[in-house]
């Protein structure tokens, strides 16, 4: 293949990639949004379009196979395709967790704890995302640096959260067993939702850390 050739590959890899990131932000958003407005239909569309992302995934992951095997690739441009391949495995599980959403929005029967405001730590977690992205497209180094830093912030949203519920837990008062299991069940979906979205979190860094790696050889993000 002509070198040409070769590198406008490794420049469509990248608009394909973006491409990826903007659809799995979409379904993050409508996975959010129906969690929120306990809409059935949104969220089964969230469900049914996972496997959309899948094939997404795999197209993107044979792209990255037949650019290292189709030349010798050298050293940036083999880092850009091993990060580029990180990159869509952890866009490919943030899709997954927008698909938890989706589930947990079924099961869901009314919101009993107002104070956990899952929509803002969502927010936080999409803009993580499309800076990532950003930082991905532009080789912004001092962006994946800042980025992972404001995970910290995310962190400790999740974990206020979290103490919010439990407290709650603990001060009400119920005495029908009935009343206690479905308590119990609204509780473990709203922990297996900041749980989910603090994972988003963690592969927005991901991103960030790959990205690093990709314009410096640098992995201090990595872990």
């Amino acid at each position: 293949m002509a070198r040409k050739s070769y590198q406008e590959k490794l420049t469509e890899l990248r608009e394909d990639i973006l491409y990826m990131s903007e659809v799995v932000m979409e379904r993050l958003r409508m996975g959010l949004d129906a969690l929120e407005q306990k809409d059935t239909d949104l969220a089964r569309e969230v469900i049914e379009g996972d496997g959309e992302i899948n094939r997404m995934y795999l197209d993107l992951e044979q792209d990255c196979i037949d650019l290292l095997a189709l030349q010798q690739p050298v050293a940036s441009d083999l880092r850009f395709i091993a990060a580029s391949f990180k990159i869509i495995t952890d866009l490919e599980r943030i899709a997954d967790l927008a698909a938890n959403l989706g589930e947990y929005t079924l099961d869901a029967k009314e919101d009993l704890f107002p104070d956990v405001d899952v929509q803002e730590m969502g927010e936080l977690t999409l803009a993580m995302i499309e800076d990532a992205m950003i930082a991905y497209d532009t080789e912004d180094t001092e962006a994946c640096r800042e980025l992972a830093a404001r995970d910290d912030d995310l962190d400790h949203f999740a974990e206020r959260a979290s103490e919010i519920v439990v407290r709650d837990l603990i001060e009400r008062e119920l005495e029908a067993p009935e009343e206690v299991e479905a308590l119990l069940q609204d509780v473990s979906r709203l922990l297996l939702t900041i749980r989910d979205l603090e994972r988003v979190g963690d592969h927005a860094v991901n991103i960030a850390a790959r990205t690093l790696y990709m314009v410096e050889n640098d992995d201090e993000l990595i872990y």
